[in-house]
C-alpha cells in the first residue's frame, strides 16, 4: 500500500525552437518520480536541467510529450496528462498550488484578496479564508498597511511573500515549489522557510526547486539530483548534495 500524492513515469518533454530553425531540444528524458503525503521532494542540479520544466509539466502548464503524472484525490488517482481542462482548472484551485518566484495577480488587487482568494478557492468560507490569509501574511511579516495595496507596487520580497502565503493558506494535498525565496532578504528567508517546513506536520506533499542548498538540506527529506533531463542521484540531501553540480 502506498501514501503516494503524486507518481512521474517516463515524462517526456521537447521544445520547438522556431524564432531560430525549427531544431527541437528535449527538457525531460523518460523521468520517473514520486511525492508522498508530507514528504519534501527538492530538485537539485544547474540550470536548463529540467527541474523547472518537470514542475510545469505536474502543473500542466506544460503538456508533456509522453509519459504520466497521476495525482492521488479522495476518490481515486486522476491523470492529469489527459484530463479535460475544466477538471484541471478545478484541481489547480483546491489540490494542487505552485508556487514560482514572480507573483501573478489580478490588477488593482492587494495581498489580502490575493491570499484570501486561495483560500476561498481550496473550500473555506469568505470570513475563515480573510483570518487565514491575515494569519499567513503576519507570519511572513507583510505589513499590514500594504494588504489593500495595489500588488503591483510591492517590491519584489513583498511579492513573494504574498505568493508564498497564497501558496501555503489551507494547503492543497500537493505543493509545487521554484525557487519561492530567491528575493527574500536573509530574515524573510528564514520565516518562509519555517512555514514551508511546517507543512509536512499537516500531511502537504512537496515537490520543489531550490538552488539554495542550506535551504535543501532542511527542508528535504530527499533529493533528486537532475542532469540534461534525466534523474542523475537520488537520496538523502546529505547523499545527493556531495555530488549535486
Amino acid at each position: 500500500m502506498t501514501n503516494n500524492v503524486l507518481s512521474v513515469r517516463n515524462l517526456r518533454k521537447t521544445f520547438t525552437l522556431h524564432t531560430i530553425d525549427g531544431r527541437t531540444v528535449t527538457s525531460l528524458h523518460g523521468v520517473d518520480l514520486d511525492v508522498a503525503a508530507g514528504e519534501h521532494v527538492a530538485l537539485a542540479g544547474p540550470s536548463g536541467a529540467g527541474k523547472s520544466s518537470l514542475l510545469r509539466c505536474v502543473h500542466r502548464s506544460y503538456l508533456p510529450d509522453s509519459g504520466t503524472v497521476t495525482l492521488a484525490t479522495d476518490t481515486g488517482p486522476v491523470e492529469l496528462t489527459v484530463l479535460p481542462d475544466r477538471e484541471m482548472a478545478r484541481l489547480r484551485g483546491r489540490e494542487l498550488g505552485y508556487v514560482s518566484q514572480f507573483l501573478s495577480a489580478p490588477p488593482r488587487t492587494g495581498p489580502m484578496e490575493v491570499v484570501a482568494a486561495a483560500g476561498r478557492r481550496r473550500g473555506m468560507d469568505s470570513g475563515d479564508a480573510r483570518d487565514a490569509a491575515a494569519e499567513s501574511l503576519r507570519r511572513l511579516a507583510l505589513d499590514e498597511v500594504l494588504w489593500d495595496v495595489d500588488c503591483s507596487v510591492l517590491s519584489g520580497g513583498e511579492r513573494q511573500r504574498v505568493n508564498i502565503a497564497a501558496g501555503t493558506v489551507n494547503p492543497p494535498r500537493l505543493l509545487l515549489l521554484d525557487e519561492p525565496v530567491s528575493a527574500l532578504d536573509p530574515v524573510n528567508r528564514e520565516r518562509a522557510l519555517e512555514l514551508i517546513a511546517s507543512l509536512s506536520a499537516r500531511g502537504v506533499a512537496v515537490l520543489a526547486v531550490f538552488h539554495d542548498l542550506d535551504a535543501m538540506h532542511r527542508l528535504a527529506s530527499r533529493v533528486i539530483r537532475f542532469h540534461e533531463g534525466r534523474v542523475a542521484a537520488a537520496g538523502s540531501a546529505a547523499e545527493v548534495l556531495g555530488v549535486a553540480a
